[in-house]
């Protein structure tokens, strides 16, 4: 069981998710002190409210002769909130990737290669066959095999 959950753990994208999770919660943490600090206070001013809380709000009338409040501030506020992340989201990870793959395949349409002139990544097995041949050198010059055993690799 602790054996299955280490793999798990250590999958690429369940780190990648972690990352990612971390990274948002700070992203979050400065959009809201931006609408709170910023936004809020030049638009509260506008409707003469202390934030988008206080303005466009709709007192109705309960049962029991007290009013309930409907706050449409807040909710421009939230509306206000996701479109600035939206906006940072697209202008700083989606566009600037959209526009390497566009370039990236253009270069492979005019028969380059994606990389950009850099050589061809090596292959997974090319690069297991150099460590291969190294620690085979490495085994012949100490005179002791690898791992203290004679392995196939």
């Amino acid at each position: 069981m602790l054996k299955g959950f280490r793999d798990f753990i250590m999958r690429g994208n369940v780190i990648d998710l972690a990352v990612a999770v971390v990274i948002g919660a700070a992203f979050t943490a400065v959009v809201n002190s931006l609408v709170t600090n910023i936004f809020d206070p030049l638009i509260g001013a506008i409707f003469k409210a202390d934030s988008l809380d206080g303005a466009f709000v709709w007192k109705i009338p309960t049962v029991d002769g007290s009013f309930a409040e409907v706050k449409f501030g807040a909710v421009i506020g939230a509306v206000l909130t996701f479109v600035i992340v939206a906006a940072v989201v697209y202008f700083v990870f989606v566009l600037p990737i959209n526009t390497m793959k566009k370039h990236a395949e253009d270069r492979l349409k005019r028969g380059g290669s994606a990389d950009a002139g850099e050589p061809e990544a090596e292959t997974e097995l090319v690069l297991l066959g150099q460590i291969r041949d190294l620690l085979v050198e490495q085994r012949g010059a100490v005179g002791e095999p690898v791992g203290g055993k004679h392995q196939q690799l």
